[in-house]
């Protein structure tokens, strides 16, 4: 099946697979790395990859100036219904998939792909504390399920102080909600203690039980020959015999299974990533402060408006930033009134991992042209390219099948008529698992 919209053409993903052989002038293999020659994808999957790459017989080709892996939305909504994305009662259980709408903004979808995004992480509960499980899914208009989650819990998303209820936090509320997230991942450890804990007992119980009854077991034969002379007795007495009853240990007893806290313990353990949302300097100070304790967090900020200060401490402390560096003009909340588009450039001059987002909303069609825009701000243009691809595969653990070009990944590419930093660069095809969705 195809859909035709105007020089677009979307190809139905559910054809059976077939060789595909991409020809390019360049091959960004990773940032920093390019080659040249050929890629070859068989079954949704990259094969092979430089200068000595044959076509295999009956393998479509197609070619261009430069090919590249797809670019990663690091802070998304798009195709999460709008309830969920503004549920204000979410928790940390709580899964973005549980809100993603198949049937809905296809031509989003499409737009986002015309750009090159091919996969974003998705939150919802943007105005709770605590937004839930994030995702990161592939940007298939044709959203078929399983196929299109890369990653069905990238991280737990939390909002510091943006709007409760259409009303904006004050500061001292704020600075508080920093606390209650550092309590929860307090309590998640806690939680994850109590079960070491109770599985190290229940460990040592059964173990004791085990050895009595071994030594009940060798004893047996002594012990009925003694409670036979027992009852002999107790008849010649006239007296009723009474069994001596087997005191067992007393079984640990186990905790209550609490998803939410079980969610929190492996945030605090890194097992996935806490995505915070947060942009005002005191309850980014007080974020760093509360978490410095926790050593295996892996903390990542969203949004970061006045983050420059803390660039160093964010590089020691390896905190990527998602930016959403959107030119002055364009109406944004409260908390980006003050941002500045130098700052992906000064975080990165410090040694900060930079990725790209959104910004939450459903414009993931404009990564590229914000990526762009951070590079004239002094970005240098090497990092912007890590921000839209292996970094955020990096930071939300699906780089071992995205991100890059390289043999044994799938084969989410772009297939570019010119530089991706280039803001006259247009994706000449786009490719999802193999298959040539986006064409013109």
């Amino acid at each position: 099946m195809i859909v035709c919209l105007g020089l677009i053409a979307l190809s139905s993903l559910a054809q059976e697979s077939t060789a595909l052989f991409v020809r390019a002038d360049r091959i960004l293999v990773q940032p920093g790395e390019e080659t040249t020659g050929a890629v070859l994808i068989e079954n949704g999957i990259i094969v092979a990859v430089g200068p000595g790459v044959a076509a295999p017989e009956g393998a479509r080709e197609i070619s261009g100036a430069v090919v590249c892996a797809g670019y990663l939305d690091a802070w998304s909504s798009l195709g999460v219904e709008p309830a969920s994305v503004r549920d204000g009662k979410t928790s940390p259980a709580t899964s973005v998939l549980d809100g993603l709408d198949l049937f809905s903004n296809d031509h989003l979808r499409l737009d986002s792909l015309e750009s090159g995004v091919t996969a974003l992480r998705i939150q919802s509960g943007v105005e709770a504390e605590v937004g839930g499980l994030s995702a990161v899914v592939r940007n298939d208009p044709g959203q078929d399920g399983p196929g299109a989650v890369l990653m069905e819990d990238a991280c737990v998303a939390a909002t510091i102080g943006v709007t409760r209820n259409g009303k904006t936090v004050d500061v001292f509320d704020r600075v508080d909600e920093v606390d209650d997230i550092a309590d929860l991942v307090e309590a998640g450890l806690a939680y994850r203690e109590s079960w070491l804990d109770y599985e190290e007992k229940l460990a040592e119980w059964e173990k004791e039980i085990a050895e009595k009854e071994e030594e009940l077991e060798k004893d047996f034969k002594k012990a009925k020959k003694k409670r036979d002379e027992d009852i002999e007795e107790a008849e010649e007495k006239g007296k009723e015999h009474k069994e001596k009853k087997y005191k067992e240990d007393k079984k640990p007893k186990r905790p209550r299974t609490d998803t939410d806290k079980e969610t929190m313990a492996r945030v605090g353990s890194g097992e996935i990533p806490l995505v915070v949302e947060v942009h005002r300097y005191p309850e980014i100070r007080e974020l760093l402060d509360r978490t410095e304790s926790f050593d295996r967090l892996r903390l990542i900020l969203a949004g970061a408006t006045e983050a420059k200060p803390f660039a160093d401490e964010l590089a020691m402390r390896r905190i990527p930033v998602i930016v959403w560096p959107t030119p002055m003009g364009v109406t944004r909340p409260d908390e980006f009134r003050m941002h500045d588009l130098e700052l992906a450039a000064t975080l990165d001059d410090a040694g900060v991992q930079v990725l790209f987002g959104s910004g939450g909303h459903g414009a993931a069609r404009d990564l590229p042209a914000l990526a762009a825009l951070a590079v004239g701000h002094g970005l240098d243009r090497t990092a912007a390219f890590e921000a839209l691809t292996l970094g955020p595969a990096r930071s939300f653990d699906v780089a071992q099948r995205i991100g890059s070009v390289e043999r044994g990944k799938d084969a989410d590419l772009l297939v570019l008529d010119g530089d991706p930093l280039d803001v006259a660069t247009r994706a000449r095809f786009v490719i999802l698992r193999g298959e040539v969705v986006v064409e013109r």
